[in-house]
């Protein structure tokens, strides 16, 4: 009678033990969550809605201001300075992103072999991504010296006539676009290594056994097993290209004649010069939205995801 009524009591018993458990570990993962959340809140969330607020103000100074609605979206429409540093950012965001993508992922391909000092190239590739972006410009800006950079002294060595590189309105985007694809090759370089270490090598030599060439080898095994990281090497790319601002403070101010005036550079500007913080808001807000438009058009882009 006794072992009975144990045994009836046991499955409760063990059941109670069980949501125990798991309400612990629940707990438990909410602790190890905390600091995490806390950062998100105190340093994302909150400023994002501190942001959003001041962008309906015409505040001169964070915290003051009257509130006018939707007045400074409206305005930014009609600027025809806003809408110049937009296409800018655009134009340079379309150039660097892509390229930068093909361009590491060749690099990638070709450090995934089995060559001499294959760890000193994929270490001098990378240190751009981890050398101060001040230290870069400066490096830029002797190699585009009109006098004696090293890119005019090129230019002459071929018989090519000089350039003023930082100085032509017109090729002053196309200069810092050099400088943000070169700076940001090594981190999408060492992204798209990582996916290539997970290529099926068997996959390969039955490729290569069919009688499949490089190309198709690449396009039939190495494409698709890279793709998942498309998307993330894409969205990392767009946010730091709409987001590009030091390369043209430091090299550029913006000049000359506002030729390389972007958008984040038109946002401080505005915030700091002119001190206009409820309209550098809203263009916080716009550009913010761009990406975020921009993202959503990229996932279309990948193969896994077209029937999404």
């Amino acid at each position: 009678m006794i072992d009975s009524t144990a045994r009836s009591t046991a499955p409760p018993r063990r059941a109670g033990e069980k949501r125990r458990l798991e309400k612990h570990k629940a707990r438990a993962g909410w602790v190890l969550l905390a600091p995490a959340l806390l950062h998100s809140l105190i340093f994302l969330a909150l400023p994002t809605v501190i942001v959003v607020w001041l962008s309906l103000t015409d505040a001169r100074i964070a915290g003051e201001g009257d509130w006018v609605g939707v007045q400074n979206y409206l305005e930014l429409i009609t600027d025809s300075r806003f809408q110049d540093a937009f296409i800018r950012t655009l134009i340079y965001t379309v150039v660097v992103v892509p390229g930068g993508m093909i361009i590491a992922l060749a690099i990638a391909i070709a450090l995934n072999q089995q060559i001499r000092a294959r760890g000193l190239f994929r270490t001098l590739f990378y240190i751009p991504v981890i050398t101060s972006p001040v230290a870069v410009s400066a490096v830029w800006l002797w190699i585009y010296n009109p006098s004696a950079g090293l890119a005019n002294e090129a230019l002459a060595f071929f018989g090519l006539s000089r350039s003023g590189w930082l100085t032509d309105p017109s090729i002053a985007l196309p200069a810092l676009m050099v400088v943000g694809l070169w700076q940001s090759l090594g981190a999408r370089m060492i992204i798209y290594l990582a996916a290539l270490q997970g290529v099926s090598n068997e996959l390969v030599e039955a490729a290569r056994l069919d009688g499949a060439n490089a190309w198709q080898v690449f396009r039939n095994v190495t494409w698709p097993a890279v793709s998942p990281v498309n998307f993330f090497v894409l969205v990392t790319s767009i946010a730091s290209s709409f987001q590009v601002f030091d390369l043209v403070y430091v090299m550029t101010q913006g000049g000359p004649a506002n030729s390389t005036t972007v958008l984040v550079f038109d946002i401080f500007t505005n915030a700091f010069e002119r001190l206009h913080i409820g309209y550098a808001s809203a263009e916080t807000v716009l550009m913010f939205l761009f990406i975020g438009i921009m993202i959503f058009l990229g996932r279309f882009t990948q193969p896994d995801r077209k029937g999404d």
